[in-house]
């Protein structure tokens, strides 16, 4: 193919330098400036940066790679065109797959001198925190609490935070968590702020009070400054500031030595922003540093009374999800506590088995097994008073719904 300018120079004379210094008569200073360019670096093939600099088009063609010039400067217009093979220049694959190479290997020298500065320590592996795609957990001692959490449980290594209004079973949630976690194999420790622990309570919930660290404070947590001086002297925020203050320290040592940390707070009643009369908020007592630290929050109510023959023998609670950040929130379950007992955990997994049909029901009738039941009553009692039919529904369960 030929090239000429508008005084006739062919593409070869262009090409060579001594024609390049013969034609500089006819060629304006922009286009020998281009041809000088192209000839020292690249030949007959622009870069496309400069084409962009200078204002010029440039097409690529399925086989070819055509550069159309077109430079106007004082009403003439310059044409040149230049054919040559597609080399994959334009594209800057080449380019690219060049610095991505150097870029990994400036990676792997720089986690290396880590390594070999600071050990292991200095790993940054996904891998090194977490060994499993599941987190290990700590059943709550209820199928539906556990469905609520989305995750089977409590996460290991990190801080839950139950909170409530008074007489709502904040209590009995954490023993039957500490019972669970006894199961497991694991040590705890309960410190008792409150002074309300019932060792006959925990025990006949299940749990071993033998193996149970036990601990009341003194102080309560209460901070010294207030200890130190009158009951009317003002600390505002002392109490906020050590939880703060404690919660940094800890935070980082629970993820690697998986302990489970279960804050049982109250609740207080605060007046709504920019509102003199109406409904107080509940805010929970501590500040704001718990509510951060905490990856599971739950908010238990007291929904309604049991009663037994015109006598109340429990509670009706309802425990919502308020933060879950294992798995989506916002999520509720239905509970009843017996007293002197603890969580009805028949009547849970009676419902649950019903509802995966584990047990039949026909009518008003159930079938457990190769036994007919009349009443929901007598179904229950028998499933509560035989314990290797309790804990095989109980498996059963928790593989249909966790272990998908």
């Amino acid at each position: 193919m030929r090239a000429e300018s508008r005084n006739g120079a062919t593409l070869s004379e262009l090409k060579n330098p001594k024609t390049l210094k013969r034609s500089s008569s006819f060629l304006n200073p922009q286009t020998a400036f281009i041809h000088e360019i192209t000839h020292q670096e690249m030949g007959l093939l622009f870069r496309p940066l400069l084409a962009q600099r200078l204002g010029l088009a440039f097409f690529k063609q399925p086989s070819l790679s055509s550069l159309l010039c077109s430079v106007h400067q004082r009403g003439r217009r310059y044409s040149t065109t230049c054919v040559a093979e597609c080399d994959g220049l334009l594209d800057g694959d080449d380019n690219d797959d060049a610095k991505v190479r150097e870029k990994d290997a400036a990676l792997r020298l720089a986690l290396s001198r880590l390594s070999g500065d600071f050990g292991r320590e200095s790993m940054l592996s996904l891998q090194r925190f977490f060994r499993s795609r599941r987190p290990p957990i700590i059943s709550t001692g209820s199928l539906k609490l556990d469905l609520a959490l989305g995750i089977g449980g409590l996460p290991k290594g990190r801080i839950v935070e139950i909170y409530g209004q008074e007489a709502s079973g904040k209590t009995t949630l954490a023993l039957h968590i500490i019972k669970e976690a006894q199961k497991l194999g694991g040590y705890c420790a309960y410190l008792d702020i409150e002074n309300a622990m019932d060792p006959s309570l925990a025990e006949s919930m299940g749990v071993n009070t033998e193996n149970l660290l036990f601990h009341i404070p003194v102080a309560a947590l209460v901070p010294q400054c207030e200890l130190d001086v009158v009951i009317d002297g003002a600390y505002r925020d002392a109490q906020s500031r050590i939880i703060t203050q404690a919660l940094r320290k800890i935070h980082s040592s629970l993820s690697r030595s998986r302990t489970l940390i279960v804050f049982v707070n109250q609740v207080r009643s605060s007046p709504s922003a920019g509102q003199d009369f109406g409904p107080m908020d509940e805010v929970t007592c501590g500040g704001n540093a718990l509510r951060f630290y905490a990856a599971v929050r739950l908010r238990i109510k007291r929904t309604r009374l049991l009663k037994t023959e015109d006598k109340v023998t429990g509670l009706g609670i309802c425990v919502q999800v308020v933060k879950n950040k294992l798995a989506p929130a916002m999520k509720k379950a239905d509970l009843g506590i017996q007293f002197g007992r603890g969580l009805c955990l028949e009547s849970e997994v009676f419902q649950l088995a019903c509802e995966h049909g584990l047990i039949a029901k026909e009518g008003s009738s159930y079938l457990i097994g190769r036994k007919v039941f009349s009443t929901e009553h007598a179904a229950e009692q028998y499933l509560a008073k035989n314990d290797a039919l309790f804990d095989k529904a109980v498996t059963i369960l928790r593989k249909m719904m966790f272990e998908r």
